[in-house]
């Protein structure tokens, strides 16, 4: 599996990682999931509707960050990824704080082909 990411998500992975110390390794682990579960699965993670984009575009909601101590899996961190099984590639569009940004930016969704 091929992981790639958006230059907004990697600015936006970078000003968490000074909040969230254990960020990017939590990130490891997350690709590491992925790499054998790429597809929704619902709770951990669900198709966002409404995208109009070929490529599945995917929400993780239960993403354990252990800076968020008594959190677990709920702490607040949400990931955004595509999907391309054709390729076997995942792309990280978005990563932010619940208690900073209730939704995801829809705009970032526009994906070249």
């Amino acid at each position: 599996m091929d992981f790639n990411t958006l230059p907004e998500f990697d600015r936006d992975l970078k000003k968490l990682s000074k909040r969230f110390r254990s960020l990017e390794q939590d990130i490891e682990v997350l690709k590491k999931v992925l790499s054998v579960m790429p597809e929704a699965a619902p709770p951990r993670s669900f198709r966002i509707a409404g995208t109009h984009s070929g490529t599945p575009i995917i929400k993780v909601k239960k993403f354990a960050c252990k800076s968020l101590k008594g959190s677990g899996a709920n702490s607040g961190i949400r990931a955004i990824y595509a999907y391309c099984q054709e390729r076997c590639e995942i792309k990280f569009l978005e990563i932010y704080f619940k208690g900073d940004k209730e939704l995801e930016d829809k705009n970032r969704f526009k994906l070249d082909k």
